[in-house]
């Protein structure tokens, strides 16, 4: 079995360690975890791992957050895997700073991300785990808020939460989408 992870953010040393760039941050530290280093692909940086049988495949779109459905419907069909095995990991402002949530389907929820990613795969069915950031921003500032680094509190609490998001790739991958929110939605 494949699965294809695809982790959001922007490419580039500016936007490295900031909010909107969690997906990449998570794939990083998975990455690291499993010694599986990043090498670049076509629109994108990529590695692979196994785990219990599954074959793993993370990206990291460097199509920049808006374009990234193109990166994405590319490896789904250059690596042959159905859309039930792919996996966004996207920032959340919705949700409190390191609240994990896995969805199926759903909206965008206005992030550019994934309306692009719904504009090229044809619709809102597929699975995103959300990752909270949390909306500590005043009114009309909230791409400056997303394009921040953490606060040094919030980066500190970072492993244990994308370590946890982690967890939650492996169930995704094994035991699958139903299960795995039973088990991990908050």
């Amino acid at each position: 079995m494949k699965y294809l992870i695809a982790g959001l953010g922007n490419p580039g040393h500016e936007y490295e360690l900031t909010r909107h760039n969690i997906g990449f941050l998570v794939l990083d530290r998975l990455a690291d975890v499993h010694q599986a280093p990043f090498s670049t692909g076509r629109l994108v940086d990529k590695t692979e791992l196994k785990y219990k049988g599954r074959q793993i495949h993370l990206i990291k779109p460097n199509t920049y957050m808006n374009l990234s459905g193109k990166a994405i419907a590319y490896w789904l069909q250059e690596l042959k895997i159905p859309k039930e095995n792919l996996l966004i990991i996207v920032d959340d402002l919705a949700l409190p700073f390191g609240t994990l949530r896995l969805r199926t389907k759903g909206s965008s929820a206005g992030h550019n991300g994934l309306k692009n990613i719904e504009l090229v795969l044809g619709g809102q069915d597929y699975a995103r785990l959300r990752f909270g950031i949390g909306n500590a921003y005043a009114k009309g500032q909230q791409v400056d808020f997303v394009l921040s680094n953490f606060l040094p509190q919030e980066f500190e609490a970072l492993p244990t939460f994308m370590d946890k998001a982690s967890e939650m790739i492996f169930s995704f991958c094994t035991t699958g989408a139903e299960r795995t929110m039973a088990q991990f939605n908050q």
